[in-house]
């Protein structure tokens, strides 16, 4: 026995055991949006089981994009931080051309000399200071501990150019770099490595059989383009070039160095300066103006932030872009489900419209319920890619970077899937004839 009440602003029809809320317009037209969502999340919840395996693709998609978004501009922001960390005024010159370098030619080419530092320190270009270094790895030993570390031969200028400061003692002086003093300065993970959380100035540490006493241990620092200053042990130029490394030039005149460092006073003055230090060292070098003969490269740091930088973001946006295939994925599951719960509430459709429910009042239904499961769905995979966000972090080999445009882009391409996947379902809900679907078993 099938029994119906009209109560505005919606009309009970009671068919068996199964109710059925069938919302009516109100006497101005406008469909009553509270009552077709209560019906939806009716519907939805008498299928828990369905809901939840249709959530579950709008789940994964959104929790690989918010987590993959996370992890990128965390990657980003930390690969970013070490750059700026030297600061992006900085030019590095090093040996060997990048461009012109053939298949198998190396990269430790020695065509730089501390002529050609002293060279480009005589222009007088508005720089902060000039300094040359001479480095390689050597095991650094101390009475209790070794380490393997990048041993840096350098001058008093490496320290202004690079912004170094102490948490211990001094730094290398020109006085230390002209007598051969043998001394060094320890970056902090590197003493930290050696001597604990003991007092390391004062001590002697050995490298390659030679015994230097530690002056200073440096502030962290963190990261740069070419590794973390923290991890490093500088001593005087001459130290590492007549007593650890060696490294004269063939006509014996000078020594070879591995890389030369400038800092620029503005950072609008960088592109000039790297001009001017260019032509010198073609002059020097016996190179070709087009730079088609360079035995050497220069590399500006504000260039290279901003193509990392590029190059970063544009890795971010496409691991978003495989996640949201997810959510594709998950938008036609909607789709499926939507139709399949078409297909078994068609004689309900056929009740509803034959005691008045306009074609957009089931059209608003359906649509309404494909919103909530994807906008429920989204809200689950935000809360999950966030917890795998944080998880990434706790791990401590990035911190991740949960941003606002990362939540946002996921939930509105989620109730998008949802909106764009439940229409073609409301559609035909909303055509239904209402005589056809009466007679539907």
């Amino acid at each position: 026995m099938t029994t119906w009440t009209n109560v505005r602003p919606a009309l009970i029809v009671t068919a068996g055991q199964e109710t059925v809320l069938a919302p009516l317009p109100d006497d101005t037209g406008v469909i009553n949006v509270w009552e077709i969502t209560r019906m939806a999340l009716s519907s939805l919840l008498a299928n828990k089981m369905r809901s939840i395996l249709t959530m579950l693709g709008v789940i994964i998609g959104v929790a690989s994009v918010v987590a993959l978004m996370a992890v990128g501009n965390g990657a980003s922001a930390e690969i970013t931080g070490q750059v700026e960390a030297i600061g992006t005024n900085v030019l590095t010159i090093i040996p060997g051309s990048l461009s012109n370098r053939t298949p198998g030619a190396s990269v430790a080419a020695q065509t730089l000399t501390l002529e050609d530092a002293n060279a480009v320190a005589a222009l007088n270009l508005p720089v902060t200071g000039v300094a040359p270094q001479m480095g390689a790895s050597a095991s650094v030993v101390a009475a209790a501990a070794d380490k393997n570390a990048n041993v840096v031969g350098v001058t008093p200028a490496y320290q202004t150019v690079n912004a170094l400061a102490l948490t211990q003692g001094s730094f290398l002086t020109e006085d230390q770099v002209r007598s051969v003093a043998p001394v060094v300065v320890l970056g902090s993970n590197l003493a930290q490595d050696l001597f604990g959380s003991g007092e390391a100035v004062g001590q002697t540490v050995r490298i390659k059989n030679q015994t230097l006493r530690v002056i200073g241990v440096l502030t962290p620092k963190g990261g740069g383009a070419f590794g973390s200053v923290d991890d490093r042990a500088f001593v005087p130029i001459s130290v590492a070039q007549q007593r650890l490394f060696g490294g004269r030039t063939p006509d014996g005149k000078s020594y070879q160095v591995s890389a030369i460092t400038l800092a620029a006073q503005n950072s609008e003055d960088l592109p000039a300066i790297q001009q001017r230090v260019t032509a010198l060292l073609r002059d020097r070098h016996q190179a070709k103006a087009d730079g088609s003969a360079d035995d050497f490269s220069i590399m500006n740091q504000a260039s290279f932030l901003s193509t990392l930088s590029t190059i970063t973001t544009l890795l971010t946006v496409f691991l978003a872009a495989i996640a949201g295939i997810s959510l594709l994925v998950g938008g036609i599951g909607i789709m499926n489900i939507m139709l399949v719960s078409v297909t078994e509430r068609t004689k309900e459709i056929g009740l509803r419209k034959a005691v008045g429910a306009r074609e957009q009042d089931i059209l608003w239904q359906f649509i309404v319920e494909a919103l909530v499961i994807s906008l429920t769905g989204g809200l689950i995979g935000l809360v999950l890619g966030v917890g795998l966000a944080l998880l990434v972090s706790l791990t401590g080999l990035l911190t991740a970077a949960i941003t606002l445009d990362a939540v946002l882009l996921a939930l509105g391409f989620s109730l998008m899937v949802g909106l764009f996947f439940g229409i073609y379902p409301a559609r035909r809900a909303a055509r239904l004839n209402p005589i056809d679907a009466l007679r539907y078993e």
